[in-house]
């Protein structure tokens, strides 16, 4: 697989009828191992290990739907009253970070209204803070700690 700009961890895989899966700790179980999903499990042992955000209240997959349309959000962070405060999207290494990235986050923010959106590929990450009262957003240097969401 490719080589991150996240910290490694222990990374546990295995062989599935000629595939491999990865161990996704927030759903307990096995995934394909997809590039996009290589970034997803890195980044998520990245904020739990290294930016103190607790598993408990992080999800991934997270269904949305918008009339008849089906969206899926790749992390929620939630709060400890269980409302959505931060919107994850991953992307493979190989796709660049463009305002397509950005389009598709936001339209899940449309439904769920949090306080931060990130995107990242792994290699580059974007975290920005919204700020609804004057209709702008803010980008971060860096991914805040979790104490100082």
């Amino acid at each position: 697989m490719y080589r991150l700009n996240l910290p490694q961890y222990d990374i546990k895989i295995r062989e599935n009828h000629g595939r491999y899966d990865i161990l996704d700790i927030l759903r307990r179980k096995y995934v394909a191992l997809t590039p996009e999903e290589w970034v997803r499990q890195h980044f998520i042992h990245y904020l739990i290990e290294h930016k103190g955000y607790p598993a408990a209240y992080l999800t991934n997959e997270i269904e949305l739907k918008s009339g008849v349309k089906r969206l899926r959000c790749d992390s929620v962070l939630y709060d400890t009253s269980l409302r959505p405060r931060m919107i994850i999207e991953y992307k493979a290494p190989s796709i660049e970070l463009k305002q397509n990235v950005f389009d598709q986050i936001s339209t899940y923010n449309l439904l769920l209204h949090v306080d931060y959106l990130i995107v990242s590929n792994g290699m580059q990450h974007y975290c920005c803070k919204m700020d609804y009262a004057n209709q702008k957003y803010l980008f971060l240097r860096d991914i805040p700690e979790y104490k100082n969401l």
